[in-house]
């Protein structure tokens, strides 16, 4: 009998399938390519090279992709849409993500004449594209921090915030600044699929350093991070657009200065005291724009250098904003709405609890479950820093309390161990500031005069009318003034209890404390800012702070 041949000479079941038989898989018994940009759902063009839907629900990711914030945000919109979406995906070569496409185009019908016609409107997309860039490029140029495009119902404003200070820039009609947020939209890294202009929208441009090389044709200037953009309908008008500038340090090398921010040697020593804490929770409130984020990544940087970077840094932001070497930053990306955005929140932080940290960095505090699961953090033994809307440091107390976490949580010092609140103050310019002593008529001077007598007129100054050394605003630059709380038992049983005058005299008597004004009025007398800036942040010079 001869021999039975053997079994390697047999064509092995489970070898790979060649491209062209995966393709003809995915094409076949109707099945489409909903992310064409022929097909139902079309995805933007640098979605496309990470990623594929088909009508059966099969979902193929570029394996160069597998965590990029793009593709979450693209499935998460699909769901919303009603598409069905395989789980998991299935993770492919990048060549074949092509391929699909490439497929697609041949299956597609011939454009219409109609669709002919659509080049002159790739031209005016291409131009607005153009014109966004320009726009971002000259902002970044003078350090603007947002910029707002009010599209009303015969004009639209682009207007910078510069050194605080809205400014409209320029000027243009109704159909050019529809076409402008289009096009901002259509450039963002992170968005929803499609645009809806009667939708609140959240976006994302991300710069080169967080695209890694993967990002899209349109690159940001370089000493800028990334752009945060809201997209919201208004009433008397069209759109409303705010784009949030993040800007990378000036100064590499010194990224954990914080008296390069504005902070003295006083106030940047008791940071360190804060740093060296081991276990407790550090927040840092003020309003939006009020420099927080950069604090707070500026201490983080600190830390990790003082400690030789031999400690495991968490971070959970909503979405990282600033890069901070040696930490392990953990983004929340985009949800669909404020209950998903929660959700999303509150399973990363849990994430992070369970993944070994040594120190936590919450990118904000903004719901009861995110406290608690910072308060957990600090209770089993680490340290947590966050930020918080809050109008002072000991408001913090207050707003913890008005969320609803526990009294005996917010009076136990070792667990309560600093609160930060600041503002960003603009710095007055040098070459046209007008001295008080030389106009001890104006209102501002007086009420000065009043509070602190004579003391300080030799180097208290009034903004000025403006030079080319500023640009004509009076200010060049901003710095920051906060104030530092590191508070004791008695102090947060005082404010916990509601007698808030007793703990701010007791801070500021015995405890040594000094309020945001304390603070203000001091870089005044420096001549560093203007009397009139004090008292827009502080209140009138001749009255106490209220709490």
């Amino acid at each position: 009998m001869p021999p039975t041949p053997p079994a390697a000479a047999a064509k092995p079941t489970g070898a790979p399938k060649k491209s062209s038989e995966i393709l003809a898989e995915l094409f076949s018994a109707g099945n489409e390519c909903l992310t064409a940009p022929s097909g139902k759902f079309p995805a933007k063009e640098d979605t496309r090279s990470m990623l594929a839907l088909f009508s059966n629900g099969r979902f193929l990711v570029s394996s160069e992709h597998k965590f990029d914030g793009r593709v979450i945000s693209f499935e998460t919109l699909a769901r919303k849409r009603g598409y069905q979406v395989a789980r998991p995906p299935e993770y492919v070569p990048p060549n074949l993500i092509k391929a699909i496409y490439d497929r697609a185009a041949k299956d597609a019908p011939d454009p219409t004449e109609e669709e002919q016609g659509g080049s002159a409107a790739n031209l005016d997309q291409l131009q607005m594209q153009k014109d966004y860039l320009d726009v971002l490029q000259k902002a970044a140029g003078v350090k603007v921090s947002d910029i707002h495009v009010v599209v009303g119902t015969k004009k639209t404003e682009v207007i910078f915030r510069q050194n605080g200070m809205m400014q409209v820039i320029m000027e243009r009609d109704k159909d050019w600044g529809e076409a402008f947020v289009r096009a901002a939209f259509a450039s963002s890294d992170i968005s929803d699929a499609n645009y809806a202009s009667n939708e609140y929208q959240a976006a994302q441009k991300l710069g080169e350093t967080a695209l890694r090389g993967s990002g899209g044709k349109l690159r940001l200037p370089r000493n800028v991070l990334g752009v945060r953009l809201q997209f919201n309908p208004i009433a008397f008008g069209t759109r409303y657009l705010v784009m949030r500038m993040l800007y990378a340090d000036d100064d590499p090398d010194n990224a954990g200065d914080l008296m390069a921010l504005g902070y003295t040697q006083r106030e940047s020593d008791m940071f360190y005291r804060l740093r060296a804490v081991p276990i407790g929770i550090i927040i840092v409130a003020g309003p939006t724009g009020s420099g927080k984020s950069t604090t707070l990544q500026r201490n983080m940087i600190s830390m990790l250098q003082e400690r030789n970077f031999e400690l495991n840094l968490i971070t959970v932001e909503d979405p990282p904003e600033y890069p901070i070497p040696g930490a392990r930053q953990m983004p929340v990306t985009n949800a669909e709405n404020e209950k998903a955005k929660e959700e999303a929140f509150t399973k990363a932080l849990a994430a992070s609890l369970r993944s070994d940290p040594d120190m936590l960095m919450i990118g904000e505090i903004r719901t009861l479950s995110a406290a608690q699961l910072a308060f957990k953090g600090a209770l089993s033994g680490h340290g947590v820093w966050s930020t918080l809307h809050a109008n002072s440091s000991p408001a913090v107390i207050m707003r913890l309390r008005d969320m609803g976490v526990e009294p005996f949580k917010l009076i136990d010092p070792e667990i309560m161990k600093g609160m930060v609140s600041q503002r960003l103050f603009g710095r007055i310019c040098p070459n046209c500031a007008l001295h008080a002593k030389d106009h001890l008529d104006n209102p501002v001077v007086k009420r000065l005069r009043k509070a602190y007598g004579d003391f300080g007129l030799e180097t208290a100054c009034l903004k000025g009318p403006g030079c080319a050394d500023c640009q004509g605003r009076g200010v060049k630059g901003r710095c920051v003034v906060g104030e530092i709380l590191l508070p004791d038992a008695t102090f947060l049983d005082l404010l916990v209890k509601g007698e808030t005058k007793k703990a701010i005299d007791y801070w500021t008597g015995d405890l040594g404390g000094r309020t945001m004004k304390d603070c203000a009025v001091e870089r005044m007398l420096k001549g560093l800012v203007s009397c009139e800036e004090v008292e827009r942040w502080c209140g009138l010079l001749d009255e106490r702070p209220v709490y």
